[in-house]
């Protein structure tokens, strides 16, 4: 199955306001509409339990197209609720993606393969599995049982993003207004690292590709060997409405990053320590690939562990705070 969109658009005279680390989620401004979606395959899903995670374009001073990608879910029963942009009045935000037990609000968006503009058709869970809608995904049936087939009504409407001149005009159900409300997480680590791989790579830039980027999805997420590879650390602005509570949760939070950076370095040191002890040995290229394996996983594991401590970091200051500010609808 493929998705066709149109490739031109006039990139100028663009605003934003973009924070370290942010990677275009709310917050980001720009005055110029995202380009129209490209054309692009799906790769096969790489194994049970991955969720399609859908490609956009993201900002950085400049569009680039972060592939879609196949990604686990966070815990069983968890769905993607793909990020948009949407008009805010004066520019175009983006609304950040999110995991959780129903599909929210996209902006109406087409990102295909089952993502459709409202909800999802791509996969149920039945008892702690995922089904495969094979008739919108790629799955190899001989390794993964449990799909199903069924023929759905495609949306034709390919532009980018939510209102504005010549924006999706669709507004979110009662339903996806709950599912926003609802118990979710944000984007997991594996999704994080590969929004920063693609914005590393000048390539996927708009101004480089003119909306046809040379990586339009992967089989999964790209993520980092060791941790100078990491993306910066996540920062949040508490926004409680008290300035002396706003500072408490700031300083908090500026802990939690600063213990996160030692812990970076401190594992960068030891990994590069190996390399350097490998190097003297002169060891088999099958042994090099060995430790970078291990230095993959190591690398992971700790990334996943902060991403977590960050998340519940903010949680508790948003609920403290008496709840986090919703996306632009």
């Amino acid at each position: 199955m493929k998705i066709r969109f149109g490739r031109s658009i006039l990139l100028a005279g663009a605003m934003l306001f973009l924070s370290v680390g942010s990677f275009a989620q709310v917050g980001v401004s720009v005055s110029v509409a995202p380009p129209p979606l490209p054309t692009y395959e799906q790769p096969i899903c790489p194994g049970d339990g991955y969720i399609w995670t859908p490609g956009y374009w993201a900002w950085d001073g400049d569009y680039y197209w972060v592939p879609g990608t196949w990604v686990l879910a966070p815990e069983p029963g968890y769905l993607w609720t793909p990020g948009y942009w949407g008009w805010g009045g004066s520019g175009f935000f983006f609304n950040e993606g999110y995991w959780g037990l129903n599909v929210g609000f996209y902006g109406g968006i087409n990102y295909g393969f089952g993502y459709f503009g409202h909800g999802y058709e791509g996969g149920r869970w039945e008892n702690g599995h995922f089904f495969y809608n094979t008739a919108v995904n790629r799955v190899d049936g001989n390794s993964i049982r449990n799909v199903y087939n069924t023929r759905v009504n495609e949306n034709n409407n390919r532009v980018s993003y939510n209102g504005g001149n010549g924006g999706i005009n669709e507004r979110a159900t009662a339903q996806e207004e709950e599912a926003g409300r609802g118990k979710h997480v944000g984007p997991v680590s594996a999704q994080v690292q590969h929004a920063y791989s693609a914005h590393n790579n000048p390539q996927q830039k708009f101004s480089a590709n003119h909306g046809a980027p040379p990586v339009t999805a992967t089989g999964r997420p790209n993520t980092a060997v060791h941790p100078n590879e990491l993306p910066p650390v996540q920062r949040s602005t508490p926004n409680t409405g008290n300035a002396k509570l706003d500072q408490k949760y700031q300083q908090q939070q500026e802990k939690v990053v600063a213990k996160q950076n030692q812990d970076r370095q401190k594992l960068q040191q030891k990994q590069d320590q190996e390399h350097q002890q490998l190097t003297k040995q002169k060891a088999a290229p099958e042994r090099m690939q060995q430790v970078e394996q291990q230095h993959q996983q190591q690398t992971q594991q700790m990334h996943q562990v902060h991403t977590q401590q960050m998340q519940q970091v903010q949680q508790r200051q948003a609920t403290a705070g008496g709840g986090s500010r919703g996306g632009r609808r």
